[in-house]
C-alpha cells in the first residue's frame, strides 16, 4: 500500500491522481499506524514551512516520519521540511537531511515557477532519466547543496533539485506535474 501523508499542506490531490494514472492504489492519511505499515510513503506539499511543521508536531507526525523504515518521498515543501532548518519563518525542520533551506534573493525571477532542467543525477530515482531533463518547479525557497544532493538545478544559484539519504528521497520539483519524466521518477520510486 502507498500512503500519502495528509497534513496541513496543499497539492495532495494531484499526487494521488498521478499515482492512480500509474495504476497504483493509495490512501491519503494522517493515521500513524497506517503510515508505519505502508509499503511506501509520499510526503508532498505546497505551503508554508512554519505552520506545516507546527501541524506535524501537534499531531506527532514528525516522530512518525523520522521512524519510517520504508522508502519515503518528499515533494516540494516535503523536501524542505526534511531538511534541518528553513529561513521561512526561521523554522526548525525534521533534520533528515542536514541542508539549510534558504530564500532566493529577491528579484522578479522569484518565485521559481515553471520548467527547468536538472542534471548531475545520482541515485535510484533517476534510473533511465537523461541529463538535462526538464521538470516543473514552484518555490521561493531552496535547499543548499550537500553530500545528500542527488540532482542539481541552476536557477539564480545552484541548488538541490533532489536529495537522497538511506530510505529518504526528495524532490524540490513536482514529479506529478512533470509529464513523462516525472512519471518515470515516480515509477522508479514506487518500484524501489
Amino acid at each position: 500500500m502507498i500512503a500519502i501523508l495528509k497534513y496541513n499542506a496543499g497539492n495532495i490531490k494531484s499526487v494521488e491522481n498521478a499515482l492512480l494514472r500509474l495504476g497504483y492504489d493509495c490512501v491519503v492519511t494522517d493515521d500513524k499506524t497506517t503510515l508505519l505499515e505502508a509499503d511506501k510513503v509520499i510526503f508532498p506539499g505546497v505551503g508554508e514551512a512554519k505552520s506545516a511543521m507546527r501541524y506535524l508536531k501537534n499531531k506527532g507526525l514528525d516522530q512518525v516520519i523520522l521512524n519510517l523504515k520504508q522508502p519515503v518521498l518528499g515533494i516540494c515543501l516535503g523536501l524542505q521540511l526534511m531538511c534541518s532548518e528553513s529561513e521561512e519563518g526561521n523554522t526548525r525542520c525534521l533534520g533528515i537531511f542536514k541542508n539549510k533551506v534558504l530564500r532566493f534573493e529577491e528579484t522578479d525571477l522569484v518565485p521559481h515557477m515553471g520548467w527547468n532542467n536538472i542534471n548531475r543525477f545520482k541515485g535510484e530515482l533517476f534510473e533511465g532519466i537523461e541529463s538535462d531533463a526538464d521538470t516543473y518547479f514552484v518555490h521561493s525557497y531552496y535547499a543548499e547543496l550537500s553530500e545528500d544532493t542527488a540532482a542539481i538545478c541552476e536557477y539564480i544559484v545552484p541548488f538541490s533539485a533532489s536529495l537522497e539519504k538511506k530510505n529518504f528521497y526528495a524532490t524540490q520539483f513536482h514529479p506529478e506535474k512533470s509529464a513523462g519524466i516525472g512519471q518515470k521518477i515516480l515509477k522508479n520510486f514506487l518500484e524501489l
